[in-house]
């Protein structure tokens, strides 16, 4: 069974080696056990971003792969190296860390265990901690209001960039997962829960981590109304859906 660990980057030449690293030492020391690899997905960076993940490429010990598009966007990123990938289960998160390593097991063990097919990080739980700005976690709060009083599921938080799943539930999701940027992950989690699939929302410690030049790429007030619309756009979708055949 082998896992890989999905890193989408765009211009983040100043942490990517780093917590990269940090990434491989920690699998390295906790999952001795696991066939994995890191796979860092640069896209629409004009900084050395991607220079850095070749040579991680090919002066690692072979757990490093680097995967480069030309357009940007999260989503894009990940549907595009997710169709290409010979993995079983695929985990994504971002470059920052900002969630704990420590919660990693509690992520993708009821995956490989096969209990779940998509497992989700949450800031929101009760049993979360997060250090985070007033702002933001009133938007992310509103914003899981209203997705789940007009999508109707019961998750607290859709948004975490931590996420496990078997790589055939993307396959048989793909055709509903349509955004290029941070939409993505509602798609994902929502289509999985119109597909009955099993999906686990799991508390975790989250801190911002950000350095002075590092500004969050999702801007508040210019990003709020397209989430707001892209909930409505998927409603309207979601009236079509059929189950998806299991894969």
């Amino acid at each position: 069974m082998l896992i890989e660990f999905c890193l989408p980057v765009r211009n983040e030449e100043k942490i990517l080696a780093q917590n990269a690293k940090r990434l491989h030492n920690f699998i390295e020391e906790s999952a001795p056990d696991y066939s994995w690899r890191i796979v860092i997905i640069v896209n629409g960076s004009d900084d050395s971003s991607a220079a850095i993940a070749r040579q991680l490429e090919e002066t690692g010990d072979g757990r490093f792969k680097a995967k480069y598009l030309v357009s940007g966007g999260k989503g894009l990123a990940l549907k595009e190296y997710f169709r290409e990938s010979a993995a079983d289960i695929l985990v994504f998160m971002d470059i920052d860390l900002a969630v704990s390593l420590d919660n990693l097991s509690a992520l993708i063990s009821p995956v490989c265990s096969g209990d779940y097919e998509l497992v989700i990080g949450s800031r929101l739980m009760s049993a979360s901690h997060t250090d985070r700005a007033l702002l933001r976690s009133l938007t992310s709060r509103c914003y899981n209001l209203l997705s789940r009083l007009v999508l109707r599921h019961g998750f607290s938080d859709l948004q975490c960039g931590f996420k496990a799943m078997r790589r055939s539930l993307f396959v048989s999701l793909q055709s509903w997962l349509v955004d290029n940027f941070w939409f993505f992950d509602t798609e994902l989690v929502v289509s999985a829960v119109y597909g009955k699939r099993a999906v686990k929302e799991i508390p975790v410690n989250w801190q911002e981590n950000r350095y002075d030049e590092r500004k969050s790429k999702i801007r508040i007030i210019h990003d709020v109304w397209p989430f707001v619309q892209n909930v409505f756009r998927f409603r309207r979708r979601l009236r079509t859906f059929k189950y998806p055949d299991n894969v």
